[in-house]
């Protein structure tokens, strides 16, 4: 029988970061001094190991969120490489539901970035310890004490530097526990060589130590005396105190080195087996009962199954599965239940389970609490599923997913493609849930919607290249909502008489008055049923309150303005007036629909266009030139910076506006600009 695995020992993290901030460049040298590659793989040559599907290798990007294993010392570490477009944004969300600790990686010139924030936030939803990495410190303008300055500003948490860099970067970094300096050397740094830090570089480094000592002192009374009193302390106290506040969430660690250079990961490596915890040290996932009551499930190979699906991928052209663990085992020939909506569930069975090495796969005879695995066989299970034991039914917390904010109309270049077309994106929908298709009401078009221009081309390219399909695209569309500009009431009576099969006549009959009013941005839509029956003792049954609200809840499927869905509208239904049997609830329905629909064309639609938080990053020279283009944009300006010779505008812009930026942009700055962009909200322009 398999052996379970020592869960003290595993080490499940995610390597995630703003855009080009050198995530798997810092991944392929984990995986290289870890002894489970024999070369690194270099992101510019295409060749990197985690970046396998050849959209990444071509564009130079991670897309899709890869997992590894390896080991570092006596510890395994279980790994998932992360994109940092905003693009592709959901493989970083459900990567971290997933996941028990988490580095994120700073360009050490831009420190906090925008995608930064975003991941940061999609960090502290699930509340995942981590450590930072301050990478290219080897880059002209890169400054280590201002990236952690940024992380204090912008994140709102303490930083404290666990290496440091001297005063003058030569590849070189300071071990502050240790007061040792790490010299990498070899042709790709894999021999180090630890020796005392000289008196001059210590002096400098010096408060840095104080503040790392502090942080932990904090956890720690016996440490705190000695810290106080000025004694030197033990360097394991320190790391054992440092954890405990890490795991806490009080301090976040950081560590200081160049990727590419091959400088300052083995310390790394070292601080994600000492410092981030193991998955039976995480808290306890909260899931739901059919009896509607919640259940702890705790991190042990004891006890009836409970995994999550957190990814879906078609792999040599077979659909295969990606599952966290929570609870209990599993083996190939299980039978497991996928619980579904109105207390049902779905029976399947695991046909393989293996583990993942980027695109490789390892069979396996079993799987425990805390592993991440992959299933082949399951023909059902989609994205946030709960996969459990039959006998034992529970919902764990499922992975929110965003909306997509752009479409693009596509139709295949032959007729004779469409069966397959629609194949193809039935199966990228499946992998991709923030990818959907829809057919355009007004002009029969087939539409691809997304979270953005390099999203839907990828998906564009995958359908050529793992499909072969080939089609043709429109421009893009922005995906529009929609408001009210004021409040508004309207009543409307729904009378009809309807021909039967059997030759009978069937009347429905209605009344309902109903108002709507604007709320504040982001506060979604709402539906409010406490009306006034008419007549006076008449009361609404269980099945009449239920078509009620969903009558109010179908005027919100569509705007007067635009046919767009509405956002930050109350809708409440003011009055009810019943006809006795004639008001059955597909009447009701009709009537508050009806009302519901007149109230808002009263109050007046308005066009709600997606506002990207947006981020351009030009030489000082230009700041001029581009800054004219964005109020031309009539984008907001909110800030600028100066990085150096470069300035930083942060800005917010429709983006409708921001399509073909990129062109425009490289224009204005000879190729030396960049910009990046997340959706902040939808709003009227």
């Amino acid at each position: 029988m398999a052996k379970v695995p020592d869960l003290t020992r595993v080490r499940n993290i995610g390597i995630a970061a703003h855009v080009d901030a050198g995530k798997t460049t810092l991944t392929e040298r984990m995986l290289y001094y870890a002894g489970a590659s024999h070369k690194i793989g270099e992101v510019h040559e295409g060749a990197a190991h985690m970046d396998y599907m050849v959209e990444e290798q071509e564009h130079g990007i991670t897309i899709t969120a890869a997992v590894t294993r390896l080991p570092w010392r006596e510890y395994s570490l279980q790994l998932i490489d992360t994109p940092g477009h905003v693009d592709f944004t959901i493989e970083v969300e459900r990567s971290m539901r997933v996941l028990d600790g988490c580095v994120i990686v700073l360009d050490g010139v831009r420190g906090v970035e925008p995608q930064t924030e975003t991941v940061w936030r999609q960090r502290t939803r699930f509340r995942l310890p981590a450590l930072f990495f301050i990478n290219k410190l080897d880059r002209p303008g890169a400054d280590f004490a201002r990236a952690l300055a940024t992380v204090r500003e912008r994140l709102a948490v303490e930083p404290v530097a666990v290496t440091a860099p001297p005063a003058d970067y030569d590849g070189a970094v300071v071990h502050l526990i240790d007061k040792t300096r790490w010299r990498f050397q070899g042709e790709r740094g894999e021999r180090v060589v630890i020796e005392p830090c000289d008196e001059a570089t210590w002096r400098r480094l010096r408060p840095w130590r104080e503040n790392l000592l502090l942080a932990a002192a904090e956890m720690d009374e016996a440490l705190a005396e000695q810290v106080l009193a000025e004694r030197e302390p033990d360097p394991e106290a320190v790391w054992a105190a440092l954890r405990q506040a890490t795991l806490a969430g009080k301090c976040f660690p950081c560590f200081a080195g160049s990727a590419l250079r091959n400088q300052g990961i083995q310390p790394l490596l070292d601080g994600v087996t000492r410092l981030l915890p193991a998955p039976s040290e995480r808290p306890p996932s909260l899931a739901r009962r059919p009896d509607g009551d919640e259940e702890w499930v705790a991190m042990t190979a004891d006890g009836p199954l409970a995994a999550l699906a957190f990814k879906v991928q078609m792999w040599e052209g077979r659909r295969h599965v990606f599952v966290r663990l929570y609870r209990g085992l599993l083996k190939p020939g299980d039978e497991i239940a996928v619980p579904g909506p109105n207390q049902t569930a779905r029976l399947e069975r695991v046909a393989r389970l293996f583990e993942v090495d980027a695109n490789h796969k390892i069979r396996l005879e079993q799987a425990a609490a805390g592993q991440i695995v992959l299933l082949a066989g399951l023909r059902w299970v989609s994205t946030g599923d709960t996969l459990c034991d039959p006998s034992h039914p529970l919902w764990l917390e499922r992975i929110e997913t965003r909306e997509p904010v752009l479409g693009l109309a596509i139709e295949p270049q032959s007729g004779a493609d469409e069966e397959k077309l629609l194949e193809a994106l039935g199966k990228l929908q499946q992998e991709d849930p923030t990818l959907r298709v829809e057919e355009d009401r007004e002009t029969g078009q087939r539409v691809l919607r997304g979270m953005g221009e390099l999203h839907l081309q990828i998906a564009a390219e995958r359908l050529s290249r793992e499909f072969n399909v080939t089609i043709r695209t429109g421009h893009p569309d922005v995906v529009l909502r929609e408001t009210i500009g004021r409040s508004a009431e309207a009543e409307s009576l729904f009378h009809r008489q309807i021909e039967q099969a059997d030759g009978k006549r069937l009347e429905l009959k209605a009344g309902a008055r109903v108002a709507v009013e604007p709320l504040a941005r982001g506060a979604g839509a709402t539906v409010a049923v406490e009306p006034a029956i008419r007549p006076a003792g008449a009361e609404l049954q269980p099945a009449q309150r239920d078509a009620v609200a969903g009558g109010a809840a179908d005027a919100l499927a569509g705007g007067p303005a635009t046919g767009a869905p509405l956002h930050d509208v109350a809708v409440r239904v003011m009055d009810i007036e019943l006809f006795g049997g004639l008001s059955s609830p597909q009447a009701l329905r009709v009537a508050v629909a009806d009302a519901a629909r007149k109230a808002l064309a009263r109050a007046g639609g308005l066009a709600m266009h997606p506002i990207m938080a947006t981020e351009v990053v030009v030489p000082e020279s230009d700041v001029g030139a581009v800054m004219g283009d964005l109020q031309a944009r009539r984008a907001v300006i909110r800030d600028t910076e100066s990085l150096g010779e470069l300035t930083v505008i942060r800005c917010d812009c429709a983006l409708d506006r921001l399509l073909g930026y990129i062109t425009d942009l490289r224009g204005m700055t000879r190729g030396r600009g960049q910009f990046t962009m997340s959706f902040e909200r939808f709003d009227v322009l």
